[in-house]
């Protein structure tokens, strides 16, 4: 694979001119450039650059409004929602965190529901913003079918991503961010652009068959949920959380409304937000802390979020696929 160079002020301006080129106003190609360039600058190379392209076609149908400014309704003191109003998702966040932050500390709980948005970058943003403000966050979102439920050769279940961040003041924030798949539809896709391999158990083929062939699942096959019947019970959590308990719509419903652009559909996301200083009414931190010391003294242990909060100390460029790169170009 060539790679090519780029410094992360190349890669937020390289974002940036794409989506404004293609609809974006200025207010939202600076909040999804940060987003990308971010998820390039700590390694998360699957939610990126490597997401422009369906961005843009998303923005190219029109299903996507890139000028969208998301409605705040605040339903009782501790639910929020927002209406998304077609927006890409950092801009809804953007504009529903500080509430949803603001409602957590006066009540103790609070919940942000939002709807009718674009989600399809990462979900440690959300979280991570949330515990830095001193709160535990938890956050889900589904999609379009892709994973199968345990036992079954077909898909009903998005991806289905959760998310959850426990606050460490004067320390970066414990942060996980995980598929309820054994492995994320990007991940599959950018193993099959790299030409490597991917794990038995991973997915099976269009014929109902495991396969180690990344093209195979992401062309006609489907994903499995991790662990089984356990991974195929949270996904089904996440699809009461993200669709009914919003008002908004399961996988299945979103992908038979979805105009197959290859932009990411429009739906809901669901996330909570507690104080542990109202909740605990001690000392957390201090108790917390001892736990996460004690889970480090075992070898081989690092916390979650570790590795992503390393790679964001090096503020030099970072190597970016060359095919993807001029893809990128080509578009604006």
């Amino acid at each position: 694979m060539n790679t090519v160079s780029l410094s992360l002020d190349e890669i937020y301006q390289l974002a940036n001119k794409t989506l404004l080129a293609n609809g974006c106003d200025q207010e939202n190609a600076n909040i999804l450039s940060e987003t990308i360039m971010k998820a390039e600058r700590d390694g998360s190379l699957s939610h990126g650059l490597f997401r422009l392209p369906a961005y843009v076609a998303g923005l190219k149908s029109k299903k996507i409004d890139g000028k969208a400014r998301p409605e705040v309704k605040k339903i009782s003191p501790s639910v929020i929602k927002i209406l998304g109003n077609h927006a890409l998702a950092p801009m809804v966040l953007k504009v529903g965190i500080p509430e949803l932050v603001k409602a957590a500390k006066e009540t103790g709980v609070a919940i942000l529901a939002i709807t009718n948005s674009h989600h399809m970058a990462a979900m440690w943003p959300e979280t991570e913003a949330i515990a830095e403000e001193g709160l535990v966050a938890f956050a889900c979102t589904s999609y379009k079918p892709m994973v199968a439920p345990a036992g079954a050769k077909k898909a009903l279940f998005g991806t289905n991503p959760i998310s959850f961040a426990w606050p460490r003041p004067g320390k970066t924030p414990v942060v996980y961010d995980m598929a309820t798949a054994s492995m994320a539809m990007g991940e599959v896709q950018v193993a099959a652009r790299e030409g490597h391999k991917v794990p038995i158990g991973t997915g099976l083929n269009k014929d109902g068959k495991e396969t180690t062939d990344p093209n195979e699942i992401a062309k006609g096959g489907v994903i499995l949920p991790f662990g089984g019947y356990k991974g195929s019970g949270i996904a089904m959590m996440v699809e009461l959380l993200a669709g009914a308990l919003l008002g908004e719509a399961f996988s299945y419903e979103t992908a038979a409304k979805d105009t197959n652009d290859g932009g990411p559909p429009a739906g809901g996301e669901f996330i909570l937000a507690m104080s542990p200083d109202k909740i605990s009414g001690g000392d957390w931190n201090k108790h917390s802390d001892e736990f996460f010391n004690k889970m480090k003294s075992m070898e081989g242990v690092r916390l979650p979020g570790e590795r992503r909060h390393k790679n964001r100390l090096d503020k030099g460029p970072r190597n970016i696929n060359e095919e993807l790169v001029n893809k990128i170009k080509s578009l604006s």
